[in-house]
Parts: C-alpha cells; structure tokens; sequence
C-alpha cells in the first residue's frame, strides 16, 4: 500500500520554475523526486474491473478506457449492478475497483466500514435534477408533492433518492418520518407502478422517460434545486493507493468524455438506443433532460457540500453515526496530481 510520505512526494509542477529544466538544475534533490513522480504516478495492476449501474455507462459504450489502457497491458473488466448501494457491496465484497454511484451510497458504505474513497466529481448545472422525479400513476388522487404525508414510497434505500426524499420532505417542513418507506430497486419496482400497484414512486431515466412514453406517470416533483453535491466515481482504497496513475487516466478519460458527449448528442443517442434498448422516441426524452456538465475534482467546496449531506443523514436518524468524509479521500497534493486543474472548482 502506498504510504502518506509516497503520496506526498507527488507534487504538482511548477514548484520552483518555469521549466523541467530548470528545476531539476536548482531545486533540491527532494524536489526533484517530486517532480519525477509527478510524471510517473504509480500503476500496479493490470486489469481494472469497473462497476456501472443498470441504466448504463457512456464511459463502457464508449470504450474509451479500453483504448486508453490497452497498451499500457491493461485489461478492463465491467460488472452491472441494479443501483448505486448494490455496487457499494461489490467494491467492499472485493469484486470491483471503480464505479460511479450518486452522493447518498459511498456515505452508507462509510457507515458500514468499506474502505473507500472519492475519486472525482460531477459538476451540476441549474436543470440539472430534472431527470429524477417522485411520481405518482395518473389515477392516483394526490395533486401536489404536499400531500405525500402518510403514503408508501418506494425506492432504493442508501441510493440518490434517499436524500433526494429527504431534502424534499425538509423543503415543506417535514421529516423521513412522515412517509413509509419501501425499499425496492427502481427497475424492479417499474412494472408493478406502471399497473398501478404503487402509491408514490421515485425514478429516473430511462424508466421516468418509459413510463412517460406510455403515459403511466404524473410527476409531483423532480430533484432541481435540492443542493445534491452530484454523483462521484468512487475506488477501493488499497487500490486507489496502489494505483494512483490509473486514478489520474481515468480521471482524463472522464474529463474528455463529457466534452465530446456535448458537443455529440446525436450520437450519445444512438449509443443508448442501442445499449440500452430504448425505442427512439424514448431516447428522445432522455436526451432532453440529459446534461454533460463535467466532471468536478475533489475540493475543499465539494469534500464540504458532501460532508453537509452525511451529517443531513446522521441528525435526520437515518445513519447510527456521524462520518467524517475526510476519512475517505486521498492526500490533497494526490488529488492534485491527478485531477486538471480546470475542474478543481
């Protein structure tokens, strides 16, 4: 495992001048390990398996690791799961090394004692949240998201819509105690809403969009403006630590990714109608509530948005203990290694 003193000897350039050689020819001998470690960030595996969710991940359709990694003599390997807390599991049973998951799952694993850590960040726009919604079928005789007091709702408890519910309770004056909760994966859950067997039901695409398609849902609210920090790729930590190098590709790919996917909807469209099996016209909605915002690093602004949605859980009771998230990142010179600059925001 690498140690605090490995992490610390990767700094970033551009320490004491302008110039590689200029600061190999004036700078101490320390410095210089640093400046060469900088450039030579550490790789010891030679498979990295990733998790990604039911819904589907650009980054597998894409392949764009795979491209990145091949020469390098290393072999991706990808394993599906229902939802975020179930690849939560999977990273602490040992099966996966990096996955992407909402802002509610790492803070449930932190609970449980996985030895994770944030990788990277998503950067959110003011439409972003227009995709998850709490819904209700058309028959039902709620009207607005204020009369949800009392009723069953059914989602995936430790996903994104955990906190997603409980900031919008808060948002009317009231608490995780006013309603029951039934939890239940959200792609299991769908063919009992569309028959009209569930109350009050928390989805996302490309179920929001299917269910709309087939004119089976009425939305009471979506997720805009309850202050998510957004989703997060997240690591084993022996692995991250292992495999700071790999962090940082990762970390480039991903940055690239949503550049190209913004400027390519069209065919970011065709991939999930093809991936994912989605008629077109579903796709279509889909793609109108889809944002490629960017990624966003590991700074101290997002460490605090995130630190203030596990203490929102732990004083609404629903974790049996405070975390600290700061327990669960990397050196702050390693993020800076790792990480553009650009998006270190």
């Amino acid at each position: 495992m690498v140690n605090r003193r490995r992490f610390l000897n990767v700094a970033t350039s551009g320490i004491c001048g302008f110039s590689m050689a200029y600061m190999l020819g004036s700078c101490s001998q320390q410095t210089q390990q640093q400046v060469i470690k900088t450039a030579n960030l550490e790789i010891k595996t030679k498979v990295l398996r990733m998790g990604y969710q039911s819904a589907g991940d650009l980054v597998r359709n894409r392949q764009v690791l795979e491209k990145r990694l091949e020469p390098l003599g290393i072999k991706v390997e990808w394993a599906q799961f229902v939802q975020g807390p179930q690849l939560m599991e999977g990273m602490a049973a040992g099966k996966v090394d990096v996955g992407s998951v909402g802002e509610t799952p790492p803070i449930f694993a932190q609970v449980a004692g996985s030895k994770l850590v944030y990788v990277v960040g998503t950067q959110r726009t003011p439409t972003t949240g227009t995709s998850s919604v709490i819904a209700v079928p058309p028959e039902s005789s709620l009207t607005k998201f204020e009369e949800i007091k009392g009723q069953e709702v059914y989602f995936q408890k430790g996903s994104a819509s955990h906190y997603f519910i409980l900031r919008a309770l808060q948002s009317i004056g009231l608490t995780i105690k006013d309603i029951k909760i039934r939890s239940i994966p959200t792609i299991e859950a769908r063919a009992a809403f569309l028959e009209g067997r569930i109350p009050v039901w928390m989805t996302g695409d490309p179920h929001y969009a299917i269910a709309q398609k087939l004119n089976r849902i009425r939305v009471l609210r979506d997720s805009v403006g309850l202050d998510s920090p957004g989703s997060y790729y997240i690591a084993d930590r022996k692995f991250a630590e292992e495999n700071p190098g790999l962090l940082k590709i990762i970390i480039e790919e991903l940055h690239g990714l949503d550049q190209w996917a913004d400027k390519n909807r069209d065919e970011v469209k065709k991939l999930i109608i093809t991936e994912q099996k989605l008629a077109p016209d579903v796709a279509d909605l889909v793609m109108s509530r889809r944002t490629f915002a960017g990624r966003r690093g590991l700074s101290p602004a997002l460490i605090a948005e995130q630190q203030r949605v596990a203490d929102l859980f732990f004083e609404s009771g629903v974790i049996p203990k405070k975390i600290n998230i700061q327990e669960a990142l990397l050196p702050p010179e390693l993020y800076a290694a790792i990480t553009p600059s650009e998006i270190m925001v």
